[in-house]
């Protein structure tokens, strides 16, 4: 009996293609490489930016006066506004330059952002100290010096400076979050019912929102705190006026490297 060529082109494709994004993705696969050392330090970094957190908005909250009301929710907003700020610029850099293989940063910086544009869910999947190991680490330092004033510095000068504090923690606390807040964008069931308030009222960074930047090639909506930054960004050309400032001094292309992420695997003619 004579093979029909059209089934046998359609078995052969179904059989060769290569997923183009998810779990399944070959490159996927090999950037799913959270180690056990990097588990540890999530830990450390988690329980000791959770203790640190505490105790400066305990130390903030003895210091309140109502009238302070005012200034204290403006700090805060301006605090979730630069962390949002951040973040994009962050994952901007991250997404668009370096490899893995660069040392130190290139496993435990660069590995989750390519991972995640192949496999969108991953981070869903991720426990919570996989999660927000990494800004739990970044955010330390801060929580430290905060209360070091805190606890060495005049009550004069703490009263004097207490919207700055107000900002600082709001800044650090948000940082924090980023990573988490990014994981509820991702996710379409389950969530705690404040959570999906706060992504209606556009506080923390909306599902919907976030889908813009996850449409190839990723060169937009960079921000994921509350995704604030995002539309005055794009209407103002920062990142491509920032990507054409690197090409024209280093020329450098953006997203090669990610790029190369996304076709791992794939045939062709």
């Amino acid at each position: 009996m004579k093979e029909d060529p059209i089934k046998a082109k359609a078995f052969d494709e179904a059989h060769t293609r290569v997923a183009r994004w998810g779990r399944n993705h070959p490159g996927a696969k090999e950037l799913n490489d959270y180690t056990n050392g990097q588990q540890l330090l999530g830990v450390f970094s988690v329980v000791s930016n959770a203790i640190l957190s505490t105790i400066a908005l305990i130390y903030l909250a003895r210091m309140f006066q109502w009238r302070y009301i005012t200034s204290v929710v403006f700090a805060t907003g301006l605090g979730m506004l630069v962390a949002d700020m951040l973040s994009g610029f962050v994952h901007w850099f991250a997404d668009s330059y370096g490899t893995i293989d660069l040392p130190v940063v290139g496993k435990t910086f660069i590995r989750p952002f390519r991972e995640h544009h192949i496999d969108p869910t991953a981070i869903t999947r991720h426990d919570f100290v996989e999660t927000n190991g990494h800004n739990c680490l970044i955010t330390l330092p801060g929580f430290l010096i905060a209360i070091y004033n805190f606890t060495c510095l005049p009550s004069s000068h703490l009263m004097e400076w207490y919207p700055t504090y107000c900002f600082l923690q709001a800044l650090a606390v948000f940082v924090t979050l980023t990573n988490q807040i990014h994981k509820w964008s991702h996710k379409y069931g389950g969530l705690p019912r404040l959570v999906k308030l706060l992504q209606d009222l556009h506080i923390i960074l909306p599902r919907h929102h976030h889908r813009t930047h996850h449409v190839a090639p990723h060169d937009t909506y960079f921000c994921i705190t509350t995704g604030w930054c995002n539309y005055p960004f794009e209407k103002f050309g920062v990142w491509t006026g920032l990507e054409a400032i690197i090409y024209w001094v280093l020329r450098i292309k953006p997203r090669q490297d990610d790029l190369a992420w996304a076709n791992k695997g794939r045939i062709t003619n």
